[in-house]
Protein backbone atom coordinates (compact mmCIF):
# COMPACT_ATOMS: atom_id res chain seq x y z
CA UNK A 1 0.00 0.00 0.00
CA UNK A 2 1.42 3.46 -1.05
CA UNK A 3 1.17 6.04 1.50
CA UNK A 4 -0.09 9.38 -0.22
CA UNK A 5 1.22 13.01 1.63
CA UNK A 6 0.51 16.52 0.42
CA UNK A 7 2.52 19.45 0.94
CA UNK A 8 0.92 20.36 3.71
CA UNK A 9 1.38 17.63 5.61
CA UNK A 10 4.86 17.05 4.49
CA UNK A 11 6.05 20.79 5.46
CA UNK A 12 4.28 20.80 8.61
CA UNK A 13 5.55 17.17 9.66
CA UNK A 14 9.21 18.06 9.19
CA UNK A 15 11.47 17.71 11.98
CA UNK A 16 13.03 20.91 10.63
CA UNK A 17 13.17 23.39 7.50
CA UNK A 18 17.03 24.32 6.59
CA UNK A 19 16.85 28.35 8.14
CA UNK A 20 19.31 28.74 4.58
CA UNK A 21 15.70 28.28 3.00
CA UNK A 22 15.01 31.95 3.21
CA UNK A 23 17.87 32.97 1.26
CA UNK A 24 16.34 31.18 -2.03
CA UNK A 25 15.34 33.95 -4.73
CA UNK A 26 14.83 34.21 -8.02
CA UNK A 27 12.03 32.94 -10.55
CA UNK A 28 9.98 29.76 -10.40
CA UNK A 29 7.35 29.31 -13.07
CA UNK A 30 6.99 32.98 -13.44
CA UNK A 31 6.56 34.03 -9.90
CA UNK A 32 9.58 35.42 -7.73
CA UNK A 33 9.88 33.28 -4.86
CA UNK A 34 10.67 35.27 -2.21
CA UNK A 35 7.45 37.57 -2.87
CA UNK A 36 5.30 34.88 -2.47
CA UNK A 37 2.77 35.67 0.51
CA UNK A 38 1.08 32.43 1.15
CA UNK A 39 3.59 30.85 3.66
CA UNK A 40 3.01 27.00 2.27
CA UNK A 41 3.10 28.15 -1.25
CA UNK A 42 6.58 29.56 -0.56
CA UNK A 43 7.70 26.55 1.10
CA UNK A 44 7.06 24.79 -2.16
CA UNK A 45 8.67 27.44 -4.66
CA UNK A 46 11.62 27.57 -2.17
CA UNK A 47 11.79 23.21 -3.05
CA UNK A 48 10.83 23.90 -6.58
CA UNK A 49 13.92 26.49 -7.22
CA UNK A 50 15.97 24.45 -5.35
CA UNK A 51 15.20 20.78 -7.59
CA UNK A 52 15.45 23.24 -10.48
CA UNK A 53 18.91 25.09 -9.39
CA UNK A 54 20.44 21.17 -8.43
CA UNK A 55 19.29 19.96 -11.86
CA UNK A 56 20.97 22.81 -13.43
CA UNK A 57 24.51 21.34 -11.84
CA UNK A 58 24.51 24.37 -9.31
CA UNK A 59 25.83 23.55 -5.47
CA UNK A 60 23.94 23.54 -2.68
CA UNK A 61 26.17 26.09 -0.93
CA UNK A 62 25.42 28.50 -4.33
CA UNK A 63 21.76 27.75 -4.06
CA UNK A 64 21.88 28.41 -0.23
CA UNK A 65 23.96 31.27 -0.11
CA UNK A 66 26.10 29.39 2.29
Amino acid sequence: MTRRTDFETLFAQAPALNPARLAITGVVCGVRVEEVADPLMREIRYLDKLVDELAKGKAMSKILRA
